[in-house]
């Protein structure tokens, strides 16, 4: 690609039109890569073409691999300060007074990322609007340019009637806009707003945009167009989008039947299943037997370890073996039980109780190496339809963490028993969330975290979260 002359915003003095608003959300509490110039991802594109549903998960995947992400919804403000419900001739372009509310409510939106990087050192926010215009598009860049904040432009496209009705269907009408409304009510309003948006359209194009950031996505993920996008992060970015699809799927998360180590609270190593465990594989291979019809191509993981194998082979299931689904290495201490590494390394047991997410083992791993060795898995899983993955606790906790948006502090303590599957189907507004559990006897791996994680501790007040085990 040729390079380009970098075309610089006109300068506009819009300070004094914010007032101050101030939008609430999740924020990554971990340590984070930090970035040398604060990134502004910028969505475009008419309504029920999948922004949403693309911004959160791309504030999910950067918060999941550490830097400080925020979504600004420029909807919320909408709401907030026009009210919600509004009718569809509120967004007609005709529609002087709307149209200034709007204008003045992006603003506030658009002040309130700057605020996020200023005052709260954030890295990363991505501004969900439709952006459908030139005119807007100039105004972020006029605003955020001078003050030192890369704008990249990601713009949805999408002619596909299914995947559009599919969305409004889906989306839309359950959205705060049209909640408790009647639904034929709720579609035909909502096609007329979007009309109003399509009169305006301007779709971002390389002969007039050619200078500036972006990245289009052709109707969902069939086709794409990356410009002047280069760097590290924003290479990132690029890859995990064109790895993302829109289309229904369900996703598996199981552990292996319980082990033999799992039984006398031994930890790591790669030992066979136990008689439970084998229990519960074959009443697994049943399960799946019975969901295949409704999930055409289901696709099982496990990881290299005996375990999740003979789990597996056990349900009498073909699987692919992923290396980077191993169990957390826990060095030193690999097949060891708790009470063992209290005895034999006090200090190094209290240190991981301090920061489980960040400790390392001796010549092992930590929760924050799993993340990093689990990205693959994520892009895909990110690819594919319907997914089984049998794996371990701590791998289990990192893949429920992106998926469920939970922080360094959550990560290591989220709940995944034995004999247990989370059914996942990931949706606009994020996961919708299904726990079944076989009731198959098994031991409690979960060890919540103690009151007392200093190093001078006692031996009771260190092993007294550890689950009986036999």
């Amino acid at each position: 690609m040729a390079e380009r002359q970098t075309v610089e915003p006109a300068s506009a003095d819009i300070d004094e039109v914010f007032n101050g608003v101030t939008v609430s959300g999740p924020i990554c509490k971990r340590p984070t890569q930090k970035v040398n110039q604060a990134l502004c991802i910028v969505m475009v594109g008419l309504p029920a073409r999948g922004k949403t549903y693309i911004c959160l998960k791309l504030v999910r995947y950067l918060r999941w691999i550490g830097y400080k992400t925020k979504a600004v919804n420029v909807g919320d403000y909408r709401r907030r300060t026009a009210g919600i419900q509004m009718p569809e001739s509120f967004f007609h372009p005709n529609n002087k007074e709307a149209m200034s509310v709007r204008r003045r409510v992006a603003l506030n939106a658009l002040g309130d990322v700057w605020r996020w990087f200023e005052e709260e050192n954030g890295d990363v926010a991505v501004f969900d609007a439709t952006n459908t215009t030139r005119e807007r598009r100039s105004l972020i860049l006029e605003y955020l340019t001078p003050k030192n904040v890369k704008v990249i432009f990601v713009e949805s496209i999408c002619e596909d009637p299914l995947i559009i009705e599919r969305n409004i269907k889906d989306v839309k009408v359950n959205s705060p806009d049209y909640r408790d409304l009647d639904s034929d009510y709720a579609l035909n309003d909502f096609k007329k707003r979007i009309q109003h948006y399509r009169n305006v359209y301007e779709p971002l194009c390389v002969e007039y945009d050619g200078a500036r950031h972006f990245i289009q996505i052709f109707d969902v993920g069939e086709r794409f167009l990356v410009n002047r996008i280069r760097g590290h992060l924003q290479s990132r970015i690029a890859y995990y989008l064109m790895n993302l699809h829109i289309k229904p799927r369900t996703i598996f998360l199981t552990r292996h039947g319980e082990s033999m180590f799992n039984e006398t609270g031994k930890i790591g190593g790669n030992s066979d299943l136990s008689s439970h465990g084998r229990e519960y594989s074959r009443k697994l291979g049943v399960f799946v037997e019975s969901i295949r019809d409704s999930l055409p191509g289901l696709k099982v993981w496990t990881s290299q370890l005996k375990r999740t194998i003979q789990t597996a082979e056990t349900a009498g299931l073909k699987y692919e073996k992923w290396k980077a689904l191993d169990e957390l290495d826990a060095g030193q201490c690999d097949g060891l039980s708790y009470e063992t590494i209290q005895e034999k390394f006090p200090e190094e047991f209290a240190l991981r109780d301090q920061d489980k997410f960040n400790y390392r083992y001796p010549m092992g791993e930590s929760y924050r190496d799993i993340v990093q060795r689990l990205e693959p898995v994520i892009m895909e899983l990110e690819r594919q339809n319907n997914v089984l993955v049998i794996c371990h606790q701590a791998v289990m906790r990192c893949l429920q963490a992106y998926f469920l948006d939970k922080d360094e502090a959550e990560l290591p303590y989220i709940k995944c028993p034995l004999h247990t599957i989370v059914k996942l189907v990931p949706a606009a507004y994020g996961c919708k969330v299904e726990e079944m559990n076989f009731e198959i006897e098994a031991v409690d791996t979960h060890r919540p975290k103690p009151k007392r994680v200093g190093v001078t501790r006692s031996t009771s007040d260190a092993l007294m979260t550890v689950p009986a085990h036999y």
